[in-house]
């Protein structure tokens, strides 16, 4: 069993067989499995990152020289470096 984390969430494979070479997808995708509970809780988090990108409010354009020199100052830089 592996347990493998990346940018779409956290997920389990059983490993079935082991390849000598490297080949093409469709035949590593024979090697392994994944289980059933993993399957059902990547479900439930695409589902809850697609509900919450419906509220997140995107600026309607590019920052005004105010907005930069306050988005410089949160993050703590000192403008000129």
């Amino acid at each position: 069993m592996l347990r493998i984390s990346n940018e779409g969430g956290e997920f389990e494979v059983e490993v079935l067989l082991l390849s000598e070479v490297r080949g093409p997808a469709a035949v590593a995708q024979t090697l392994y499995r994944e289980t059933e509970e993993s399957q059902e809780q990547r479900k439930i988090a695409a589902t809850e990152r697609r509900a919450l990108m419906q509220f997140e409010a995107l600026p309607s354009g590019r920052p005004s020289k105010r907005d930069r020199r306050r988005i410089i100052q949160f993050r703590g830089r000192i403008a000129g470096e």
